[in-house]
């Protein structure tokens, strides 16, 4: 298929060894990232496989679009089963990788099995080298990242592990471009599992497309389009750290562990506070004009000089509001030591906050408990975290398991095992649909359906058609995640804008109602691998709190009522029975 190499690439650490095998149109037809990795994963792995086992698979995969002339493809996709949840996993990670990615002519990579020592992977067309690293085991992911490139062609990109990952720390993330994460469902943790430090991708190959020509017209249009999109012009200048100042007007940054939906303070970690003391400035992936990233010179105090792309909103939102740390500077240096260790800031920041609240309700273990706004004591409970020392070998499994240690189960806010990114379904009652129906556990990237309801495309306070309009947004995201667009072009590639990319880069003759159906049955493929895994209808549940308390400056409130009707809806829409189950 055009837009494609038809090629794959299984490497086996077992033997340490590779094979190239043909993925069939067929397959291509589900449009690479989402669709083809989620349909190897199904494959390459057999029902009730231990995440950080031999038999699990990491697999990474690109779509048609990807190194072309196309703004916003810039991502990757990896695809696995989540030592955090047990689950289906999937992450996605912006930078420069994406584009070496493709160039090694191969569609998906599958890494299965588990090496004898430390090693790192080169991958080119001509396959895979397994190269020893026991040099960079122990190392952080900068240095790590620094050292693999040297020792490849001019032009390579890589994602590599830091200790987090090696001590197999549940929510251990990939790492690239320094700074630029797959940080959900604990990838670090499966490739540490693998003796896997690393994987450095190069090359040259570029299949050819259906519309070249067609595609540089689309792209050329969408520039100027973009040139006088509002959003766009918001992300340029503030990033995603704009979403401070707009979730705490409307009373949605949850705060001091969920507790709250305003921080009082929040002024100082603002996008506009970030601009006038910390010089950002935008900062973009590879071929992108939307440059929403931001780089940020700590000015003054115990961390002067500490530069970084960041911290984004879900950074802000995780240790400046769940943990009530109002030191911007302080937020940056989290960040960073989060991204220098290999840890999702979302989860890293809801554990350490967690702790925060058991200590406040007297159920922290530990005599002397950490604080709300200690900045130092969340350094060390992250340092801790990520190699397992002390009580970090218990908080480095995640709230989950930690609300089962201490007793504090119905404390606790996760769904399926993974923590909520930074928007409350007590205000957003959308995003409780999103949250509970996600395959990976509370998930707010699988439809952003924060935009539907912060912009006024339908009211945050009602449930009355809002799993109508999820579906679509679900839908359209999934074939994002098919072609791996950036979800920041959500605005800008809508249905149509789809269809013509497709048959752009493909030729396949799509039209909008044929990709409904496929976005369809790439959503119900994901479903059925957590079917096959033991999940069922009883998992798609919001934690207790969100369903029995308010948020005090709003009053804001979920009813278990209006969330089962939305529930039954969706499951309704997506054609699945009673019991949240797809046809086969």
């Amino acid at each position: 298929m055009l837009g494609f190499s038809g090629r794959g690439l299984r490497i086996d650490l077992n033997r340490q060894g590779t094979e190239v095998f043909i993925i069939d149109d067929s397959d291509l037809a589900r449009l690479g990232g989402k669709g083809l990795g989620t349909k190897l994963l199904a494959a390459e792995t057999d029902p009730g496989v231990d995440p950080l086992g031999p038999d699990s698979a990491v697999i990474f995969a690109t779509g048609p679009l990807t190194g072309t002339p196309m703004m916003g493809v810039s991502r990757y996709g990896v695809y696995g089963k989540s030592p955090a949840t047990g689950a289906y996993a999937e992450a996605y990670s912006g930078g420069s990788v994406a584009p070496a990615m493709k160039g090694t002519g191969f569609d998906a990579i599958v890494i299965k099995g588990q090496a004898r020592s430390p090693v790192y992977l080169s991958v080119s067309p001509e396959g895979a080298e397994v190269r020893p690293a026991e040099t960079l085991w122990g190392k952080d992911t900068y240095e790590t990242e620094e050292r693999i490139l040297q020792a490849c062609p001019q032009g390579a990109q890589a994602v590599v592990i830091g200790p987090a990952g090696e001590n197999l720390v549940k929510f251990a993330c990939l790492q690239n471009n320094r700074w630029r994460s797959a940080g959900r469902t604990g990838f670090g943790a499966v490739l540490g599992s693998k003796k896997v430090k690393g994987v450095a991708f190069w090359g040259d190959r570029r299949p050819p497309l259906a519309d070249s020509k067609g595609l540089e017209s689309f792209t050329r249009a969408l520039v100027e389009r973009g040139r006088e999109d509002k959003g766009v012009q918001a992300y340029q200048r503030f990033g995603t750290p704009n979403l401070v100042s707009l979730l705490n007007t409307v009373g949605t940054f949850p705060t001091r562990y969920w507790r709250r939906g305003r921080l009082e303070g929040w002024e100082s970690l603002s996008a506009q506070y970030m601009i006038e003391k910390f010089g950002a400035k935008p900062k973009a992936c590879h071929r992108c004009f939307m440059a929403c990233g931001k780089m940020v010179t700590v000015p003054d105090g115990p961390h002067a000089g500490l530069s970084l792309e960041g911290p984004e909103y879900e950074t802000i939102y995780a240790f400046g509001g769940l943990c009530e740390i109002r030191d911007l500077g302080e937020v940056v240096y989290l960040n960073d030591l989060c991204d220098r260790l290999g840890l999702d800031t979302i989860t890293a920041g809801n554990v350490v906050a967690f702790a925060m609240e058991a200590g406040v309700v007297g159920a922290y273990p530990r005599a002397t408990r950490i604080s709300y706004g200690d900045a130092a004591a969340a350094a060390r409970l992250i340092e801790d975290i990520a190699y397992r020392r002390g009580e970090g070998r218990l908080l480095a499994e995640g709230v989950r398991r930690l609300a089962s240690e201490w007793g504090l189960e119905d404390l606790a806010i996760h769904v399926k095992g993974l923590e909520p990114a930074g928007y409350d379904p007590r205000v957003l009652k959308g995003m409780g649909l999103a949250y509970a129906t996600s395959p990976r556990g509370a998930c707010h990237l699988r439809s952003t359906f924060y935009k539907a309801e912060l912009s006024g495309q339908i009211s945050p306070e009602t449930t009355e058609g809002k799993a109508e309009l999820f579906v679509d947004y679900e839908n359209r995201l999934a074939l994002h995640d098919t072609l791996i667009l950036c979800r920041f072009f959500r605005d800008l590639i809508g249905w149509q804008e789809l269809v013509d990319l497709v048959n752009l880069s493909t030729g396949i003759g799509v039209d909008r109602e044929s990709l409904e159906s496929l976005a369809g049955r790439v959503v119900d493929q994901t479903r059925l691998y957590n079917y096959r895994e033991g999940l069922t209808a009883a998992d798609d549940r919001l934690p207790v709190r969100f369903l029995t308390e308010s948020l005090p400056e709003t009053d804001g409130r979920l009813t278990e009522d209006e969330f089962e009707r939305m529930l039954r809806e969706y499951y309704a829409l997506r054609g699945w029975d009673s019991n949240g189950r797809p046809p086969a």
